[in-house]
């Protein structure tokens, strides 16, 4: 039997890659040590990133920055394992095209690293969202069922699971983030086996949010989201040790989230 080993993931919605960069918070996410990192809304083409961050030393990096428009979307993973495959589209060009997903495709796991869409600017984008929704929790079985791999999923979900989750979910229960239709999806998940497992390790935890409204400095006040998740087979979880969320990195509306689990 092989030994085990600690594997630290990270996952964080930068909000635009290269202002990240500039804004010198690019350094800080390195200084979790993760052995995945997944980001997303990178926003931006890869011949456009400079070197320091398309290279980084001991790690490969996966980008997917989609085809639809140019600085729109787009998610990156970078990892210090060596995958067996990685694939950037769930089956549907509609939302391919978008550059919403990387699944790196280890031995016996994945790790797929997710930007849902956000369901704002009318009924036809919320419509957008729900249908990706179902299209993603398709692949994702898909694949569960095909190759017995252990499945972990993470990125910004767009949606607020729970009245815990966000700070003001009376005045939210009527908006794009918090609707029932979304929330129905994450009890879909959830149904389906996939633990949320900074819930399932923090289950009273108040006041846990990763993304905050910049336009109303929400952050300074703690009036957030929790919309960043790491989504993990329930067999799994034995091995989880730890999920975090770092307030303490800025240069984004949302800060990294991030676990760890003994592979």
């Amino acid at each position: 039997m092989l030994p085990s080993f600690v594997m630290k993931l990270v996952s964080w919605n930068v909000n635009g890659l290269r202002a990240v960069y500039r804004k010198g918070n690019w350094k800080d996410v390195w200084e979790l040590k993760p052995d995945v990192l997944c980001l997303q809304e990178i926003k931006a083409d890869v011949a456009d990133l400079p070197n320091e961050i398309k290279e980084i030393a001991g790690y490969t990096a996966f980008f997917n920055e989609g085809s639809s428009k140019k600085g729109y979307s787009g998610v990156a993973l970078y990892t210090n394992t060596e995958p067996e495959t990685v694939e950037y589209e769930i089956g549907e060009e509609r939302f391919d095209v978008e550059g919403r997903v990387v699944t790196a495709h280890f031995k016996d796991f994945l790790v797929s690293n997710v930007y849902f869409p956000n369901g704002g600017q009318g009924p036809e984008r919320l419509q957008y969202k729900l249908d990706f929704y179902d299209a993603f929790l398709e692949y994702i079985e898909k694949i569960k069922n095909k190759t017995g791999k252990k499945i972990i999923f993470c990125g910004d979900i767009n949606t607020a699971h729970e009245e815990i989750d966000l700070a003001r979910p009376k005045e939210n229960e009527k908006n794009t983030g918090f609707l029932p239709q979304e929330r129905a999806w994450i009890d879909e998940v959830i149904a389906l086996g996939y633990v949320d497992v900074y819930r399932y390790l923090h289950p009273n935890k108040t006041g846990a949010y990763a993304y905050w409204d910049l336009k109303t400095r929400a952050r300074d006040r703690n009036v957030g989201w929790r919309i960043d998740y790491f989504f993990a087979e329930q067999s799994l979880m034995k091995n989880v040790l730890r999920a975090d969320i770092h307030t303490d990195i800025f240069g984004s509306d949302h800060c990294p989230v991030s676990i760890e689990v003994e592979i």
